[in-house]
């Protein structure tokens, strides 16, 4: 900048100066570059770093990495992956803390039955509904009996026409017999000869095979009226046993049948009636506990639509077959209570009660809950790794009623102790882990 400045001046600066003003001027200029040279960097006087000062920063660097690796060794997470979770105390008593296992299932009608019709014909009439209770034998549906009714007097007119020849055979056969006996009698006088006998012989044996073959057309035609007043009774529909109507199927002006016809127009089914005297509750227990149930165990229900409500129950029978598609097996289940809040298809939970009891003096173990994920093995044992410091612990413990995602541990382990949950293939007895989120 101060040399652009000197240059501006003397551009400028006028050819009249005096020359000893032009001398000092140009003395002036001498200094300021004399100046200028000494603020100058001389590029060439610097010298170049030597070989040792190379060696000692890669040096340097080197252990400053191998430090820093070091330090990360150290402090990065070891040990095998787990999630830890909480043995919970089961909270209250009841049937939880005697239980030995859990099982869904349904609630079942065994006696219910969809009421049809023995014959095809139009509905005319239908008394009943959804919620009705009906007795044993009550109509609720009558059908239209017209033809029905017009065959049963035509059997019973072929049947009177039936029993009025028989009675004018039997007419003619007494009539025939006594022409006979006269013909044999006037024989033995000569005053008749033998032909006129064989004559009356011969139509006393016609009437009688007459009056035999008119004597079973009277009981096939009586047979057929019979038919008919059954056909005309089926058209009265009756309640096969008391109960609940549950569904109601048809209405009055449907064609029903007990056989499906008509392309699918024709109605199967009236309705259907459940004896609610008849339900019990039907589970599927996995085959690998059922050693824990036996017939006439005592069990305790609870309704999902009431899970407040315990239900006593017992067990009816074991199911002596296996589903090898479930891998279950079929229980029956009564219940020692009947109330009209328990309807036929309701999910419900049952708890098998140990029949054994606490030991005299002793209180039941309720037994602590973990999430069935946590418990390795199956059956009356299992083995859970409680957590400690940083170690494990391998320790068996005695299961009680398991489900999908929770199971009981009835003893072995103690409410408030940490489980690991993680790859039972990595974990054993004593070793480390890290616990992730």
């Amino acid at each position: 900048m101060t040399i652009g400045v000197i240059q501006v001046f003397y551009d400028y600066m006028p050819d009249s100066r005096e020359p000893k003003q032009r001398a000092s001027q140009h003395q002036l200029m001498d200094d300021q570059s004399a100046l200028l040279n000494q603020l100058r960097i001389d590029r060439g006087s610097e010298s170049a770093p030597s070989g040792k000062a190379w060696i000692w920063l890669t040096a340097a660097f080197v252990v400053l990495a191998a430090a820093g690796i070091a330090v990360w060794w150290w402090m990065r997470p070891n040990g095998v992956p787990v999630q830890i979770v909480t043995a919970r105390a089961i909270a209250g008593e009841g049937a939880a803390a005697g239980s030995i296992l859990d099982a869904s299932g349904y609630v079942v009608a065994r006696r219910q039955a969809t009421v049809a019709s023995k014959i095809t014909a139009k509905m005319v009439e239908l008394d009943i509904e959804e919620g009705d209770h009906v007795k044993a034998g009550q109509i609720i549906a009558k059908l239209d009996d017209t033809n029905i009714r017009a065959a049963l007097n035509q059997a019973s007119a072929q049947l009177e026409y039936a029993k009025a020849s028989l009675t004018e055979t039997e007419v003619n056969l007494t009539n025939a017999q006594r022409d006979y006996d006269r013909q044999k009698s006037l024989v033995q006088a000569h005053f008749v000869s033998q032909a006129a006998v064989d004559n009356a012989q011969t139509s006393v044996d016609a009437l009688r095979a007459q009056l035999a073959t008119q004597r079973s057309n009277v009981d096939v035609v009586a047979r057929a009226v019979s038919v008919a007043e059954r056909n005309l009774d089926d058209t009265i529909v009756r309640a096969p046993f008391s109960g609940i109507v549950t569904v109601k199927a048809a209405q009055p002006g449907e064609m029903v049948s007990p056989v499906s016809a008509g392309g699918g127009f024709t109605r199967t089914g009236i309705g259907t009636i459940v004896d609610m005297d008849s339900l019990e509750i039907q589970v599927d227990v996995n085959e690998n506990f059922i050693n824990r149930v036996r017939p006439a165990q005592q069990a305790t229900a609870r309704l999902n639509a009431y899970p407040d409500w315990q239900i006593s129950a017992h067990v009816i029978a074991v199911i002596p077959t296996a589903d090898r598609s479930k891998g279950t097996v079929t229980v029956r289940i009564a219940l020692d209570q009947k109330d009209a809040r328990i309807l036929p298809e309701m999910g419900v939970r049952v708890s098998f009660l140990d029949d054994s009891g606490p030991e005299p003096g002793g209180k039941a173990a309720a037994g602590v809950t973990l999430p069935s994920n946590a418990v390795q093995g199956s059956g009356a044992t299992g083995t859970v790794f409680v957590a400690h410091g940083e170690t494990l612990e391998r320790r068996a413990v005695r299961l009680g009623a398991g489900s999908s995602d929770s199971i009981t541990v009835l003893s072995g382990l103690t409410a408030g102790e940490r489980v690991a949950v993680g790859d039972f293939n990595q974990l054993k007895d004593g070793a480390k882990f890290r616990v992730e989120q």
